[in-house]
């Protein structure tokens, strides 16, 4: 497949692999299925951050991405994966090295002297009684065995993990589903001492939403009453540390360099703490085939440094043959 759109590895309504949040990207994807195994491999054309300036029409930079996903179906209900990837620190220039489609891209980063952003990770799908999924992502960007069992707040513990849960046709109601997910990651997992080489596009995460240093929660209730109305509440709730000024850099900004950390020991949520309740109410009604009329209501409360502020908002409208944006960051 090639093409330039959106991708996202993973089971959940978030990814920590990669997700659909950001900009679209030209890409490249191989897929491949033997026996219980299924193999992607994943080739993209990124832009790294940068600032659009009102001097005229500008060629923007690029920088490139080389991702794997191996997974395996181990039993009829249990399937299990690993994940690895690679962005380059190299502006404007792809290294061929990491066209080489066997997993083990970190070898690769190493063989060329390691100045590249490179991840890991594992994740799970268990399909239990027809009704429940049960899922999880582990991504792995930089941690040390001593350091987790002597100082588990060192800022070298660069991880992060995905639990959530499915239930279909909820206490035996045609249609009605539920949802449940929590996201943790901790402080500065996704930077890298390059801007470049950060895993972002666009001036946007390639991963979660809210870049790193943050646990969340959210729950969803999916329904469809009758063949042509769907009921879909979501509630995210979330904590995340901000850095109090430019100065200062408390790993949440993935965007910012970890050479740049304000110190050496970090505590999910370090810095300035934020507390947001992100609530949303959709009614839809097919009126024909691919016509949609939308009634939405949305609640926001946010707590930042003992600064409480809210917001309602109540939208309609109607869609031809699209999805509805959700605002769920």
């Amino acid at each position: 497949q090639v093409g330039y759109d959106k991708n996202f590895i993973g089971n959940g309504y978030r990814s920590l692999f990669l997700s659909d949040f950001g900009n679209s990207n030209l890409f490249v994807k191989l897929n491949t299925k033997i026996w219980k195994l299924n193999y992607q491999n994943l080739f993209m054309e990124l832009m790294p951050q940068t600032k659009i300036l009102d001097a005229g029409d500008e060629l923007l930079s690029r920088k490139y991405a080389a991702m794997h996903h191996l997974s395996m179906n181990v039993t009829k209900w249990l399937n299990v994966g690993l994940f690895e990837g690679i962005v380059f620190g190299r502006k404007d220039r792809f290294d061929f090295q990491y066209l080489n489609p066997i997993i083990f891209l970190r070898h690769v980063e190493g063989t060329v002297g390691s100045p590249d952003n490179a991840l890991a990770g594992l994740d799970f799908k268990a399909n239990v009684r027809h009704q429940f999924q049960f899922y999880g992502q582990f991504v792995f960007d930089e941690f040390r065995i001593k350091d987790i069992r002597k100082n588990p707040a060192s800022w070298v513990n660069k991880f992060g993990f995905q639990l959530g849960a499915k239930y279909v046709d909820a206490f035996n109601v045609k249609n009605l589903d539920f949802q449940f997910e929590t996201n943790r990651v901790r402080p500065f997992t996704y930077s890298h001492y390059d801007t470049v080489a950060n895993y972002t596009h666009y001036n946007q995460p390639l991963a979660h939403p809210l870049g790193a240093n943050f646990q969340e929660f959210i729950g969803i209730m999916r329904y469809q009453p009758a063949p042509k109305w769907y009921i879909n509440a979501t509630v995210i709730a979330y904590s995340k540390g901000f850095d109090s000024s430019a100065a200062v850099n408390y790993g949440g900004n993935i965007f910012k360099p970890y050479t740049s950390r304000s110190g050496e020991n970090f505590k999910m949520g370090s810095g300035l703490k934020n507390n947001t309740l992100n609530a949303n109410l959709l009614f839809t009604f097919e009126a024909k085939e691919n016509i949609f009329i939308d009634l939405s209501l949305h609640q926001w409360n946010i707590k930042t440094g003992g600064v409480s502020a809210k917001n309602s908002m109540v939208s309609g409208g109607v869609r031809v043959n699209m999805w509805k944006r959700n605002y769920d960051f």
